[in-house]
């Protein structure tokens, strides 16, 4: 097994370019097994295990710098560069990150869990090169689909106009999770098809070739002969206009013209892009079949490609699905908003019996957010529906464009609260945080399954401004579900096990740990109350008042950052109330980023689990005040 013989990059040094086939085979072969146990990213990087071996063939890493775009695609650079033994801990709590992570490796010199920042961290070492006096080359990898995000065409203009030395690879296999979409995609389409101006590209730079020496005149007009035949063949060479020079399409499975390609590539003065076409899942039937399932996926049967997924309820992004269609039957104004993501948003049977009703923007948080503001301003009710952690990133437009306007936009928040093996880019704690100050919103959190459907009625009744409703990435408890959806009062909580000396203040998943603690304290003949505070805002203002007046104690618990959410609300509003000497603990995501394994690993780490509100408890009837879990940043 040739594979043995790699402990860094280095060592392909010694390999032929014919010895690369092999290889390729090998590293193939090692994710489809490693994977089937563990789980991942399976299809991106079997898309890209040629084109990762031919940058470590052609470039020096770590001296030069290679970019993953996103880093799901990294695996095979993680083999090559020393952590291929690693591979049985991978997403595992202390194992081996899904994603490039500069603490792994010096060879990981830029590390994302979102995508199109690769262009911009590329132009940065290139002009960090340059003004240190350094020569190293710099490459960034970057997919068709990332390419769409909004930040990668600001880096393009950048990069064109300062002419830096660099390498943008383009990794072009049509798909990001979902099948991409938008006019870039489509321009890509034409590149990849049109064989005339391939054809017709390379005859006359062979004619150019075969003249000895043009001076003066001649090559000007031959050079526009050339250029202009790019505008005969194929309309709108876009990277060459913006600066770049283009080289490509190429095989990205064909190793020798994928060595040959970097090789020019290496030669061109100023930015390059190279085009590369791969297919993602290359290499394994069912992931070739159907990459977009493939993309991500848990532990599997290496023969037949059958998911092994544990047995239990559904999925509170299920329950949105399904009840989004039932509303929907019903309210023809409902337009469901997505950036990518209509399949992990649970859109995809929505887009089935309604076309027309369901936009996906492509890798565009930003463009989705103000396509909302502007639909809802017009009288239609649309739910963007985006994971927490790229809900960040739409940022200035939820303040400008959405609140500021208080346009009727629904928020479909998923993956709130921790979610596992993705580690700390997609955790979506700090959504309350970014949120709760902003002026018009209403925010939410359900229990439980039955709660988030009457959640999604309030918010389509409700017609003052824009409401978000979060939930997590975790299997619904189960209950019964309730045949009418009636609309929730905005800004009601409601107690769920009454107790008489401290108060526990719980959202979301944390209602159910609340419980416990509480059931297993009664045995201990402590009375604890469990209010589920499922709005985040406005507060029930009313019961704080209430609960400050009975007694003194309370704890916030709450799967979020600690600084700026729910806990912090309620401490805000006993300041500004003027209400004094009420003892409140708060009990939330301290202030480090918390890394990847399992979501039970996660709130063990920090302190969000029944035993740890039993102790603080205890503790806290001892006169010990304060609870903290200590967690150290990685």
């Amino acid at each position: 097994m040739l594979l043995s013989q790699i402990n860094e990059p280095s060592d392909l040094k010694n390999f032929t370019t014919e010895q690369l086939v092999p290889l390729a085979a090998d590293i193939r072969q090692f994710l489809i097994e490693k994977l089937s146990v563990t789980g991942g990213h399976l299809a991106s990087n079997l898309g890209v295990v040629e084109l990762t071996l031919a940058l470590h063939y052609c470039y020096e890493s770590p001296r030069d710098k290679i970019i993953f775009d996103v880093g799901h695609q990294a695996y095979v650079h993680k083999i090559l560069t020393g952590r291929m033994d690693r591979f049985d801990t991978l997403r595992k709590s202390n194992g081996l990150c899904g994603f490039v992570k500069r603490c792994e490796s010096e060879h990981d010199v830029w590390e994302a869990g979102h995508s199109s920042t690769s262009l911009s961290a590329a132009m940065g070492m290139a002009l960090a090169r340059d003004l240190k006096g350094e020569d190293n080359s710099v490459v960034a990898v970057i997919g068709d689909g990332a390419l769409t995000g909004g930040m990668a065409f600001e880096a393009l203009n950048h990069i064109g106009h300062e002419k830096k030395n660099m390498m943008v690879v383009l990794n072009d296999n049509e798909m990001s999770i979902a099948p991409n979409v938008g006019a870039m995609h489509n321009y890509l389409n034409k590149l990849r098809s049109d064989r005339n101006y391939l054809r017709a590209k390379g005859e006359v730079e062979q004619f150019l070739k075969k003249i000895p020496a043009i001076g003066g005149k001649l090559a000007k007009t031959v050079e526009r002969f050339k250029d202009s035949l790019k505008y005969l063949m194929v309309s709108g060479i876009l990277f060459e206009e913006l600066g770049f020079t283009y080289l490509g399409p190429v095989d990205g499975h064909d190793m020798e013209s994928l060595v040959d390609i970097f090789t020019q590539a290496k030669n061109v003065t100023g930015p390059v892009l190279v085009h590369v076409l791969t297919t993602k899942g290359k290499g394994y039937t069912p992931a070739e079949k159907d990459s977009h399932k493939w993309h991500g996926i848990s532990p599997y049967k290496i023969e037949s490609g059958q998911v092994l997924k544990a047995v239990g309820n559904m999925m509170y992004t299920e329950v949105f699905s399904q009840t989004l269609m039932e509303l929907a039957d019903k309210d023809p104004r409902i337009v469901a908003v997505t950036p990518a993501m209509p399949s992990g948003s649970g859109l995809v049977k929505f887009a089935e019996k309604y076309p027309n009703r369901m936009i996906d923007v492509g890798i565009a948080e930003q463009h989705a957010a103000t396509l909302c503001a502007a639909m809802a301003l017009e009288g239609m009710k649309p739910i963007y529906a985006v994971y927490s952690t790229f809900m960040q990133r739409a940022y200035d437009q939820i303040v400008h464009d959405i609140c500021r306007h208080n346009a009727n936009v629904m928020f479909a928040i998923d993956r709130a609260g921790f979610v596992g093996a993705d580690g700390e880019t997609h955790q979506g704690v700090y959504d309350i945080a970014f949120m709760r100050h902003i002026p018009n919103i209403v925010i939410m959190m359900p229990k439980d399954d039955n709660e988030l459907r009457h959640m999604m009625k309030t918010a389509l009744d409700y017609n003052d401004g824009p409401i978000a409703y979060r939930y997590p990435r975790i299997n619904v408890p189960g209950v019964p579900w309730d045949e009418e959806l009636k609309a929730i009062p905005i800004g009601t909580w409601e107690t769920l096990v009454s107790g008489e000396e401290i108060s526990i203040l719980a959202v979301g998943p944390m209602v159910e740990v609340a419980k416990a603690a509480a059931e297993s304290l009664k045995r201990d003949g402590i009375s604890v109350e469990v209010v589920n505070a499922r709005f985040l805002k406005p507060l029930d203002e009313n019961m704080l008042t209430e609960l400050a007046h009975r007694r003194n104690k309370l704890i916030v618990l709450e799967e979020a950052s600690q600084a700026g959410s729910l806990g912090s609300a309620v401490l805000e509003f006993y300041a500004s109330a003027g209400i004094t000497g009420v003892d409140v603990s708060l009990m939330g995501i301290p202030d480090v980023f918390i890394e990847h394994g399992t979501i039970k690993e996660q709130r063990e780490e920090v302190g969000l689990t029944a035993e740890s509100v039993i102790e603080l408890i205890k503790t806290s009837r001892l006169g010990h005040r304060k609870y903290v879990k200590q967690v150290k940043p990685s």
